[in-house]
């Protein structure tokens, strides 16, 4: 049963280059006969589609915790149809009932290999807030549902694939493995975890964007070799055995003993990590985890604009699978999108993108773009307008170091902070020329960009901000300065507040003079972000107050594994400066950070007025201009707090009872949490209370 156009594994010389960082391209994704294939019907998601399809069993089994969406934004999608391309046969396995193992034997035992993927997102983000409660929806699954996947989905799902087919390789890849392929701080039980590795017992972690990673993986166990035999590929982390030595050209990092004991370590190890994700010029990493050791391998290079065809211009539907009734809200979001470019080099601390696409550009021929944007025209369901034409970034378009020499050895985490690198191609030139043949498309009438401009870039280029603020902008643009004050923002590596406020003026002036004065920017900031403290968000607020701002929707600080900010708020530490960095850890400071960017909502008028006073700003309340609160609370103010407390008693949440763990708590009839026996932690206690006393925490 071969594969059709399944290759055979990459010569041994050219595997050697690839484990020494070399720059030689890695192997070519399968030719197409054009830059967008008309659609194919998705892939197996069931035992009956496999069985229709005449085959008797599968090469690769991929298991998701996503809704199988095919549609190059979704993982399962793209890298289902990566495979295909190549001839192998592939199931997707979407959303599995992870409390038995019988789902992971629909299609019996894979020939090759188990992918696991917990979706598009941590699966830890996915389920809960930055307040660690429990979302109330999930955009990635059907109808929005919640409880489809576990938390920390790759682990049961790896678990699974082992007790269903003994001896199958499990290759666990996405953001979750991603980002977990270390040691790492674990913001939602607020501990420091092995290696994803360690808890999966996976045979290897394929980090960063997959396509290549998982064709190669295929190719090569399809010729005969050995899962042991990929460590040497790049792109992958696998644990040594206890007898196994490490390497000889690894660099060893903090042991995972050391960074859970000691924060300095944590900080040490996180600044090494970074230091070495640079494709060109990153070297293996070593950690050991008492007697075992994890290897992570140089990142995967940047894949060709040849390739970035190949893999957007497969046959999608563009669509969910059949089997589902109810929409994904994730796909409803973006079905009518085009991905032109992946990767930044923004290098902002407190996101994944950079850390999991990489931060040099790779973007997609004007050409592919175009023939997707017709296919698009011509659909039955197509309204004519493309929400989103862009990428992690509306505009790093074709962006890169001019100087390639450079590039191969530079270990900068941010091209554009604290200054743009004088090195850097800006030219907004091709994208500007994008941008008007995609007007043109026949069935395009409006194509909007809603991906993040980055401000700074953007106002090196007047044609483009003429091009943006005249056609392609529906009302309003969303743009993330994200805070005002300095520090916070060299935290973060974002530029100052000025640039925002220059770059807002110049869109005025640019929708002023192409008809549409209404035409305005939607700031979005973040709150509770290592080194913001109350006196910073106060000075946010003022901000806001004073230009006349009232975001709808504001972001909480969340720690994600992996981030340079995330290693600020465990530590309080920036790895880099080794400088002091304050962070709101208690729950109620940061209660108090979220209020004060919506100081105006009157159900945050408690929260803002204790956030004034103890920053000692009562000037701040009252009828001042500056004043952000008045001094009575309004009736709206008392009534939400009144509606507030009434839920918390009739949900038995009052002052004297202990919220068990959800995680942990006894589980009654219908899964509800049942009071726990005893206290987990001194909230609640009155001293001489018969019977009570104090545990140690």
């Amino acid at each position: 049963m071969e594969p059709r156009l399944a290759g055979t594994s990459i010569p041994c010389a050219t595997r050697q280059a690839q484990n020494s960082g070399s720059n030689e391209a890695p192997t070519q994704l399968p030719p197409l006969v054009s830059l967008a294939l008309p659609p194919k019907p998705p892939l197996p998601a069931t035992r009956r589609e496999m069985d229709a399809r005449g085959w008797d069993a599968v090469d690769v089994v991929f298991v998701s915790g996503d809704a199988y969406v095919d549609h190059p934004s979704f993982a399962n999608g793209i890298l289902a149809r990566v495979l295909e391309a190549a001839g192998f046969r592939v199931a997707v396995l979407s959303q599995p009932n992870w409390h038995s193992v019988d789902a992971w034997r629909t299609f019996g035992r894979p020939r090759l290999f188990f992918a696991i993927s917990a979706g598009n997102m941590d699966s830890m983000i996915n389920h809960y807030t930055a307040n660690k409660k429990v979302r109330n929806d999930d955009a990635y699954s059907p109808g929005g549902k919640i409880g489809l996947r576990p938390d920390r989905a790759t682990l049961p799902y790896c678990h699974r694939a082992r007790e269903a087919y003994p001896g199958v390789p499990v290759i666990a890849g996405g953001v979750e493995a991603s980002l977990r392929r270390l040691a790492h701080y674990d913001y939602w039980s607020d501990t420091v975890k092995k290696s994803i590795l360690l808890d999966s017992k996976a045979d290897l972690v394929a980090f960063g964007m997959g396509e290549q990673a998982i064709l190669e993986i295929a190719r090569r166990l399809q010729a005969g070799e050995t899962v042991k035999d990929l460590r040497d590929m790049r792109g992958v982390a696998y644990t040594l055995g206890a007898s196994e030595t490490p390497p000889a050209d690894a660099v060893v990092l903090p042991s995972f003993q050391e960074v859970r004991e000691d924060k300095l370590k944590f900080a040490m190890a996180t600044r090494t990590i970074h230091q070495e994700t640079n494709p060109l010029n990153a070297r293996r990493l070593v950690q050991f985890h008492d007697r075992q050791a994890v290897v992570c391998n140089p990142p995967g290079l940047p894949i060709s604009q040849a390739d970035m065809d190949r893999i957007y211009g497969l046959p999608y539907t563009r669509k969910p699978h059949p089997m589902y009734a109810e929409p994904v809200p994730a796909h409803q979001a973006i079905k009518d999108s085009i991905t032109i470019m992946r990767g930044c080099f923004g290098g902002c601390t407190f996101c994944s993108i950079t850390a999991h696409q990489g931060r040099i550009i790779q973007s997609r021929s004007q050409e592919s773009i175009l023939a997707e944007l017709q296919q698009l025209g011509q659909s039955e369901d197509f309204k004519g307008v493309v929400s989103d034409i862009g990428g992690p970034t509306a505009n790093m378009y074709q962006m890169r170091c001019t100087k390639p020499e450079v590039e191969a050895v530079c270990k900068r985490l941010s091209c554009v902070h604290p200054k743009i690198c004088k090195l850097l191609g800006t030219d907004h030139g091709p994208l500007v020329n994008l941008m008007q043949k995609s007007r043109e498309v026949p069935g395009v009438r409006k194509v909007l960009v809603a991906s993040g401009v980055r401000m700074d870039l953007a106002q090196l280029s007047p044609e483009y901000m003429r091009e943006l603020a005249a056609h392609h902008v529906g009302g309003h643009l969303k743009v993330a300065p994200e805070h005002t004050d300095p520090e916070v923002l060299q935290r973060m590596k974002k530029p100052e507040i000025n640039d925002y406020k220059a770059f807002d003026n110049k869109f005025r002036t640019a929708s002023t003079r192409a008809g549409k004065p209404k035409q305005y920017t939607v700031p979005y900031f973040i709150a509770s972000h290592p080194g913001s403290d109350l006196r910073a968000m106060i000075e946010l607020a003022l901000f806001l107050k004073r230009n006349g701002y009232r975001p709808d929707q504001v972001q909480d600080f969340i720690p994600a594994p992996f981030d340079i900010a995330t290693c600020m708020y465990y530590t309080g530490i920036d790895p880099f400066t080794g400088q002091e960095v304050y962070t709101a850890r208690k729950l109620q400071d940061r209660k108090m950070q979220r209020a004060l960017l919506q100081f105006f909502k009157p159900e945050n008028y408690f929260e803002v007025r204790d956030a004034l006073m103890k920053a000692g700003r009562s000037d701040l309340i009252g009828s001042g201009c500056d004043a952000l609160i008045s001094a009575q609370p309004p009736k709206e103010a008392l009534r939400a707090r009144m509606t507030k407390a009434g839920d918390a008693l009739s949900q038995g949440n009052y002052v004297h009872k202990i919220s068990p763990d959800p995680e942990s708590a006894p589980q009654g009839q219908g899964g509800t949490p049942r009071r726990a026996a005893r206290p987990t932690s001194s909230a609640g206690y009155r001293p001489g209370r018969k019977g009570s006393g104090r545990r140690t925490r």
